[in-house]
């Protein structure tokens, strides 16, 4: 299983390469998804993932369903080389953290809403748009594919280490 790396890893701070069209459909990026997916899910707090995290370059980022739906909570959105191509004007700060920042949280200031046209592991092209928590995931991600950590946008970051009580 595939590791999430943490914020000294150089994949991080590179901005990821487009997926070609001929690897759409095949084994290799069936792979990368599964290692992708299955990195996501085991953190008990993530919602979404991109290529970087796992030490792949690679425009590619997932969404756990259990972002915003109590239902399928195993169940993955796949974005390949997301675009955003619409934000709202409106923008709030919203609190933040990163599976490979651990115990760093912060606030950045993200458009309340965003659309992103991307394509699905099979090649097909597709357009979403997203509000609150979604928004705040395109924008987080399609980051880190451009080799921006949220903490190089944010304010009063704090370390919040997991509590120990149970």
């Amino acid at each position: 299983m595939k590791r999430i790396v943490d914020r000294d890893h150089p994949a991080l701070r590179v901005h990821a390469q487009e997926v070609e069209a001929s690897l759409f459909g095949t084994r290799k990026l069936s792979k990368i998804l599964k290692d992708m997916r299955e990195a996501l899910d085991n953190e008990e707090d993530g919602v979404a993932l991109a290529a970087p995290q796992i030490g792949l370059p690679m425009r590619i980022f997932v969404v756990s369903m259990r972002a915003y739906s109590e239902e399928d909570k195993n169940q993955h959105l796949v974005f390949i080389n997301p675009r955003i191509i619409k934000r709202s004007k409106r923008e709030n700060f919203m609190d933040e953290g990163c599976l490979s920042i651990r115990w760093l949280y912060g606030e950045v200031r993200r458009s309340n809403n965003a659309t992103v046209e991307a394509y699905d592991e099979n090649g097909k092209r597709f357009t979403r748009g997203g509000g609150g928590i979604l928004a705040q995931i395109f924008q987080h991600e399609v980051d880190h594919l451009d080799g921006i950590l949220f903490t190089d946008k944010a304010r009063d970051i704090r370390n919040i280490p997991p509590s120990t009580e149970v």
